[in-house]
């Protein structure tokens, strides 16, 4: 049986990624519902809103399903107080140590996987304890890894280098995709785009046929001198490329994106001024539609692919 499947005891290795304002309930229990894992995100969340959105969540699916808490984000000993409390049985952490609440939660009986780039916080992440990885290359949207390593070299790196699970994430939003990260060595994949768009997800209309209309080279990695991330061209988007150029610090950078930008945007609908967090693979994705179509396309894709290369003649 795959690792990751009887890890989460899930049907198949794709996990829905916890995206800012994209990952409430709604999209969460539809991907568990369909055979995966729902991830619900909680850094866009104030505290009482995530315990909320557990609990509909336990309402709407038997299956299991996790929630992501970005480390270095406000509140996170509430947040963590209340997946405790609400008997959350898996946790993604991202963008922090992993060794500040891997063995807080482990020694309460959940599963941790964390969300790493390199291969320093991978076995960083493997010796704290964690049960898996997400190694997230370049293309994946929202924020990135300052290393701007690929999917395609990032994955078999981490590979060699742990022996714990690792879950491919960075441009994978196709069974194609699929069966590439896992002939690198991954156990599973991590989809973030794809299902942002998803009719469940609580983005923006607006947000989704952004994304559904864009092309190649519309989004780059901006704002490397705070924490880089990866976003669709915009007056926002050419505003920071404006002022990276003429050498903006830090502080003016910190103003320049003040505050709520992300939600402005993605959740709110404002294309223009908005912070349009999305990965490279948002110029492949062309529809909105149910969660759980796209998760069966993705799953008929892989098995279809995996066919054609054992019967291909080399």
């Amino acid at each position: 049986m795959n690792q990751i499947c009887k890890l989460f005891n899930i049907k198949y290795p794709i996990i829905q990624a916890g995206m800012v304002w994209c990952s409430g309930w709604k999209l969460a229990s539809a991907v568990s519902n369909a055979g995966g894992l729902g991830v619900i995100g909680a850094g866009s969340m104030y505290p009482d809103v995530l315990r909320k959105h557990i609990q509909k969540c336990k309402n709407a699916t038997t299956e299991p399903f996790a929630v992501n808490v970005p480390l270095l984000y406000p509140n996170v000993e509430e947040i963590m107080e209340i997946i405790v409390a609400e008997d959350v049985k898996i946790v993604f952490t991202s963008a922090g140590n992993p060794a500040t609440w891997t063995g807080f939660l482990k020694e309460r009986g959940i599963t941790v996987v964390h969300v790493i780039a390199n291969t320093k916080f991978a076995l960083k992440a493997e010796g704290c304890g964690a049960d898996a990885v997400v190694a997230e290359g370049f293309e994946a949207g929202g924020h990135n890894g300052r290393e701007e390593t690929t999917t395609l070299c990032l994955i078999p790196m981490i590979r060699a280098a742990i022996k714990i699970p690792v879950i491919a994430a960075g441009g994978i939003a196709s069974g194609r995709a699929m069966l590439a990260a896992l002939a690198l060595g991954a156990d599973a994949v991590q989809i973030g785009s794809a299902f942002a768009v998803a009719k469940e997800s609580s983005a923006h209309l607006n947000f989704k046929e952004r994304i559904v209309n864009a092309s190649e080279g519309d989004t780059k990695l901006r704002m490397k001198k705070l924490v880089p991330v990866r976003l669709l061209k915009n007056e926002f988007a050419d505003a920071v490329a404006q002022a990276e150029a003429e050498g903006a610090n830090t502080v003016q950078l910190v103003e320049l994106l003040g505050r709520a930008r992300a939600k402005l945007g993605m959740f709110e609908g404002d294309m223009e001024q908005g912070e349009l967090e999305i990965g490279q693979v948002s110029a492949m994705l062309d529809e909105i539609k149910p969660a759980a179509q796209i998760l069966t396309e993705i799953w008929e894709e892989f098995l279809g692919e995996k066919e054609r290369l054992v019967k291909m003649e080399i």
